[in-house]
């Protein structure tokens, strides 16, 4: 980094503290001083350099002003465009400000509503600060959040510069939007011990009352429950299902009470729309007597990371071994879920190795280790939700191509009718 750079960083920085010192009030001074030295204290030397003082200057106070009052509990949101007559300070861009209690996951979800807007990210700055407020939640100082000092609550701050935006409607689409996903991630986080919980006392029920299934398919099932658990799925929606009958045909009824994270029950939500909207013959397959459904939801996450929701359903019996309904996950796999060797993860490893002693080549043969490549190298999502007997089906497909120079497509349908999966070989 040039030391110019840096060092006009710095002067800059000071100059914007020297308009605190001359343009706020006494009493107010001190507090503004240390919240603008936190709020560009992190952020890049050159991007600061670029800014005029009186602009550092007024989107830290224009902040601050912002977030004097907050309901606990919720975040604020707004987009504007700053401009000198209105605002006392300039942009180029549209500015997006958000201030909320600090939690995991606000940077990426933030990141990717911007993006699902169509929209360039200029600017990131995001203090995390510990805030001190009275008792009717008037912002009246911060420390730094790493402060030795044992004062306020962790609040992260985030201002975010984006193309400009012309429209007053669409920046008020562009808040709201976020705003929205900022309570996805508040109660995807807040309920995550308790998802958790679920997820735990499930594969403990799993052992203590075994439903009438096949023991090697029962313990591989509940092993993958406590492999999800040992932080292997990021958690962010559970809910209880009862199946019922409506019509004649499969419904899934909400267990009232049971939904958390992002699947909290929207009022007067009693069935599972997802389920109703599928094909009679996706929504007969509630009632085959098998452990677990994996597959990918039909939605996007909001939180954390743009992909399709991941779907783990575990079915819920009777004594008599009928399906009585379902406990349903939805989240994303962690990052050692797609690192790990299939041969470590339950489910993964019997399916592996089933293929593989199906593929009918010797294990130290080259086509035995070319089967093996194969299959630790196939696209993890795909790994998790193909059937053994289509995965034989594409990786002995993928064996025979050897080395000659051919294409090949390999199409998977999801057994709910509600996507196709493509890989294509070159």
């Amino acid at each position: 980094m040039d030391t110019k750079v840096r060092t006009g960083a710095a002067e800059r920085i000071e100059q914007a503290v020297g308009l605190v010192k001359a343009r706020i009030a006494p009493e107010r001074r001190a507090a503004l001083e240390r919240f603008l030295r936190e709020y560009f204290r992190q952020v890049a030397p050159e991007d600061v350099d670029a800014r005029e003082p009186g602009d550092l200057y007024g989107a830290a106070l224009s902040h601050w002003n912002f977030a004097r009052r907050r309901d606990p509990g919720r975040a604020r949101v707004r987009a504007f465009n700053p401009s000198l007559e209105e605002h006392g300070w300039q942009s180029t861009h549209t500015v997006l400000e958000v201030v909320t209690d600090d939690m995991p996951f606000l940077v990426d979800s933030v990141t990717m509503e911007v993006n699902r807007h169509g929209l360039t990210l200029h600017l990131f700055v995001h203090p995390i600060v510990r805030a001190v407020r009275d008792a009717s939640g008037v912002l009246e100082d911060v420390v730094p959040y790493d402060a030795p000092v044992n004062l306020g609550r962790r609040e992260s701050f985030m201002h975010v510069e984006v193309d400009r935006i012309a429209d007053p409607d669409a920046m008020m689409r562009l808040a709201a939007d976020v705003e929205r996903v900022l309570g996805d991630v508040r109660a995807a986080v807040e309920d995550w011990p308790k998802m958790l919980a679920q997820l735990r006392g499930i594969a403990a029920d799993l052992e203590k009352a075994p439903p009438p299934l096949a023991p090697a398919e029962l313990a591989e099932g509940r092993a993958f429950v406590e492999w999800l658990a040992d932080n292997h799925f990021t958690l962010l929606g559970y809910r209880c299902h009862d199946l019922v009958e409506l019509d004649g045909a499969p419904g899934l009824q909400i267990v009232p009470g049971s939904g958390l994270g992002i699947l909290r029950e929207a009022p007067g939500a009693t069935m599972s729309q997802s389920f109703s909207a599928l094909p009679a013959e996706a929504r007969a397959r509630a009632r085959v007597p098998e452990l677990l459904i994996i597959t990918k939801g039909n939605a996007r996450s909001t939180v954390h990371r743009p992909g399709y929701l991941d779907y783990v359903g575990v079915k819920r019996f009777d004594p008599e071994g009928r399906v009585i309904g379902e406990h349903r996950f939805v989240g994303l796999y962690t990052s050692t879920a797609y690192s790990s060797s299939p041969a470590t993860i339950p489910l993964l490893r019997t399916k592996v190795a089933n293929v593989v002693a199906r593929a009918g080549v010797s294990p130290g043969s080259h086509a035995g280790k070319a089967l093996l490549n194969i299959l630790e190298t196939y696209p993890r999502d795909e790994l998790f939700q193909i059937g053994e007997e289509e995965l034989l089906e594409n990786a002995t497909g993928i064996l025979h191509l050897g080395d000659r120079q051919r294409f090949r497509l390999f199409v998977r349908r999801d057994p709910f009718d509600r996507f196709v999966s493509c890989l294509m070989y070159a």
